[in-house]
């Protein structure tokens, strides 16, 4: 995907990813595309916070993926920080092109220069083509069980 320029997310980018995080089953059920204001207080907190890095993947001025890399300074493993990728997505009209692995290969060569020891993500436990994408294409072992707490 040579035409693709991974870039920090803007304000204007916002309706694209909430409409990306909407675009499946799961998202359809938990996203509110028609009101952006609670999207829009969220970016505010991302972008001002050093240890949060959302971007978007953009061809020809149209925003066609997204990830958000968190960076967690942490006391285990000696002191190692850990890079943690959420909210993977990627348009349906550039799905099944590459750019999944593109971003996730972005995400990666982007913790190491920030000095990250780790990789890590959930996926549900639904989505598993992702889970085989993640394993058989990019090499992350399943090694942990996770466990949420809706409050």
């Amino acid at each position: 995907m040579t035409d693709v320029v991974i870039r920090r997310a803007t304000l204007d980018d916002v309706p694209s990813i909430v409409a990306m995080l909407a675009d499946d089953p799961l998202g359809a059920t938990r996203e509110s595309p028609a009101d952006l204001t609670p999207y829009q207080r969220a970016f505010a907190a991302i972008d001002a916070d050093p240890n949060q890095l959302l971007v978007v993947a953009d061809r020809n001025d149209e925003v066609i993926g997204t990830l958000q890399l968190t960076f967690i300074p942490g006391l285990s493993r000696q002191g190692a920080t850990r890079a943690l990728v959420e909210a993977v997505r990627v348009a349906e009209s550039a799905r099944n092109t590459g750019l999944g692995t593109t971003l996730m290969e972005w995400s990666i060569t982007e913790a190491r220069a920030r000095g990250c020891l780790m990789l890590q993500l959930t996926s549900d436990k639904t989505r598993t083509d992702a889970h085989r994408f993640y394993t058989d294409r990019l090499n992350f072992t399943n090694s942990h069980e996770g466990f949420k707490l809706a409050l």
